[in-house]
């Protein structure tokens, strides 16, 4: 039991940790701000005429974890090290031509969601709500869905490279 009530189980005990020392809490919601990122991703297009993808699951991460700057659990992670996140999907407003070419490979719409900012990588979501980081090295595969993800990331375990193999 914490001062805010019983403590959630949806995210294991250091990542449910992290989640509320950021401001989470179950049952947060803003979706007026999910909304107008939403408006801005959608009128945003590059010099090239590339356009963000905007869906209900990237809405909906937005709406209960946007704005939220997640520090990484305490000590070693699980496989790697582990990592703050940002949930913002402004970080990655001028990438939409990166991201509308993951979603093309992966055959979905890609949108984005924020970034790792110790290892740069930008965060991005699906229309399924699985959840991908592009960074220098590579694309990866973080999780099947926004809670995993975040568990996975902040909890320091190693995502998968995607490949077309």
């Amino acid at each position: 039991m914490t001062a805010e009530g019983p403590a959630s189980t949806r995210f294991p005990v250091g990542v449910d940790a992290a989640l509320r020392a950021a401001g989470w809490r179950p049952g947060r919601w803003d979706i007026r701000q999910a909304e107008e990122w939403a408006d801005r991703l959608r009128a945003y297009e590059s010099p090239a005429g590339h356009r963000h993808a905007v869906f209900p699951a990237a809405v909906e991460a937005w709406a209960e974890f946007g704005g939220l700057e997640i520090p990484p659990v305490s000590g070693p992670g699980r496989q790697t090290v582990p990592s703050a996140v940002v949930v913002d999907p402004m970080r990655g407003l001028h990438l939409a031509r990166t991201f509308g070419d993951l979603g093309r490979a992966l055959e979905t719409g890609i949108s984005p969601l924020g970034e790792e900012p110790d290892t740069g990588a930008l965060l991005a979501i699906d229309a399924e709500g699985r959840v991908y980081a592009v960074d220098h090295t590579g694309d990866w595969y973080a999780g099947p869905d926004i809670d995993r993800a975040l568990a996975a990331l902040v909890g320091g375990e190693r995502p998968a490279r995607l490949s077309l193999n």
